[in-house]
């Protein structure tokens, strides 16, 4: 049976386990009067559901009657017991208090500093039931707005925020500084994990996203997606109606700028999140999914679906599949896409990928991909700032580094690449590390005395080595 998820069960949770961890994370302080701390636990869960009824403005009756209905015999000093919307509506129980979601309260700071003190995870537990509550809210009403999951997002990143400001702690997901796959060379995962390993937490799976180099945009999408499932999960288990979400996407950007890398971290969420049984990623392009003769094509993609079934269908460079004249199988690629994604629209989410033009031209090919990629995700091109931080991240991975010479270096190099359409984004930055690896060891043996280089010497880029890889692929003058 799934968990109630009623705006009163979740108070009641939220209070039964902020209490305990407030009363533990005060245990011995002589300055906290701990008679009230029951009180302020439920105080502090009204304070965060008003301020997401007030998160857009509309104070709808179904959010304040559940309001009423819930708070009303907890926080009888208010009076609202028995309030009808229009007594709460613009009261200033409820209005402008949508602030208040926007920087941590006072009693989430007091279990942040236990947490620091003694190694607890309070506020993590905090995090957790502060997001059941919002979530909830949510799905109140007729529908979940822009505004709505907005607020939900920032409210979360204002909690992780500070919770990892105080140092790392146990079940605490933190983010680092990682290159795209594309740039560490790394295969995607097309093997299901098994049906006894659990989904991996939300959390963990989101922290994975926003350790990331750059994509400030593709991961506040990713992460709306989110809300707006987890919320319509809620709604489900209240008879409400939902907002129709089409899981199918359109990745559209240059090569090497995290397109996979963000594919396969989605289906990974699309299992924990319930809406795919085995959240795996299937990649394949034209050369999967086209066969030379008639006939032959359809069932490709047939089987590239049943490999992706319970899962995610990666197409790279989508849009090759619309080029050709009326004879090419390509075409027919698309028809047979077109149906499979029709017959087994709760079975395999689909996300297309290529250029932002030649896609445009994809989508046109055929009038149910119009309907059926609703979505379009835009991965831009990486900084010059985002490109040295990627190959930080590969030369740190395998112990080299760059001297302060060889990093001017490298910053002028990637800020003179043009940014055209041929241009490698993550993959750059991976060449460019590879070839000055190659070149620091030709360096060193052709200025080697017999003795064997220092493990300084071994570890560190130099200017020359980076002038040397720059100019490794230009043909001879």
């Amino acid at each position: 049976m799934p968990p109630d998820l009623s705006l009163r069960a979740v108070v009641t949770a939220f209070d039964d386990d902020i209490t305990a961890a407030l009363e533990d994370a005060t245990a011995g302080l002589p300055t906290v009067e701990r008679s009230h701390l029951a009180t302020d636990v439920v105080m502090e869960a009204f304070n965060l559901v008003t301020a997401m009824i007030d998160a857009d403005g509309r104070h709808t009756d179904d959010e304040l009657w559940e309001l009423a209905a819930t708070f009303g015999p907890l926080l009888p000093d208010l009076q609202i017991a028995g309030a009808k919307p229009s007594d709460l509506r613009g009261s200033t129980l409820v209005a402008g208090r949508c602030a208040w979601l926007e920087t941590p309260s006072a009693l989430f700071e007091v279990l942040v500093a236990a947490d620091s003190r003694s190694d607890t995870t309070h506020a993590m537990t905090y995090f957790h039931r502060a997001m059941d509550l919002v979530h909830t809210v949510g799905a109140l009403g007729d529908l979940i707005t822009d505004d709505e999951l907005a607020a939900i997002a920032a409210f979360r990143g204002t909690l992780l925020s500070r919770i990892r400001s105080v140092g790392p702690h146990e079940g605490v997901p933190q983010p680092s500084t990682v290159a795209p796959d594309s740039a560490l060379g790394k295969a995607s995962a097309t093997t299901p994990p098994p049906p006894d390993d659990p989904p991996e937490p939300l959390e963990d799976l989101l922290a994975e996203l926003d350790a990331l180099v750059g994509l400030a945009a593709v991961k506040r999408q990713v992460r709306q997606l989110c809300d707006l499932l987890r919320v319509n999960q809620i709604r489900v288990q209240h008879d409400l109606p939902t907002v129709s979400v089409s899981l199918h996407q359109v990745f559209v950007g240059n090569p090497g700028t995290g397109k996979t890398t963000v594919a396969r971290l989605l289906a990974k969420i699309l299992r924990t999140l319930g809406v795919s049984k085995r959240g795996h990623l299937v990649e394949t392009d034209r050369s999967g999914l086209v066969a030379g003769f008639v006939g032959q094509t359809a069932p490709l993609v047939t089987r590239k679906f049943d490999e992706a079934d319970g899962g995610t269908l990666f197409i790279d460079e989508a849009y090759t599949l619309a080029r050709g004249n009326e004879g090419d199988f390509g075409r027919e690629a698309i028809d047979a896409l077109v149906k499979l994604m029709e017959d087994r629209r709760d079975r395999v989410t689909v996300i297309v990928a290529g250029y932002p033009d030649e896609m445009a031209n994809f989508i046109a090919a055929n009038p149910g991909l119009t309907s059926r990629f609703p979505t379009t995700i835009r991965f831009p091109d990486y900084s010059t700032d985002d490109l040295l931080a990627i190959f930080d991240q590969i030369s740190s991975a395998k112990r080299y580094a760059l001297d302060d010479d060889a990093r001017r270096e490298l910053h002028d190099v990637l800020e003179a690449t043009p940014r055209d359409k041929g241009f490698g984004n993550g993959r750059l930055a991976r060449n460019l590390f590879e070839a000055a690896i190659s070149c620091q060891a030709t360096r060193l043996v052709a200025s080697g005395d017999g003795a064997s280089p220092t493990e300084a010497e071994l570890t560190t880029l130099t200017v020359s080595d980076l002038r040397a890889a720059a100019t490794a692929g230009e043909p001879a003058a």
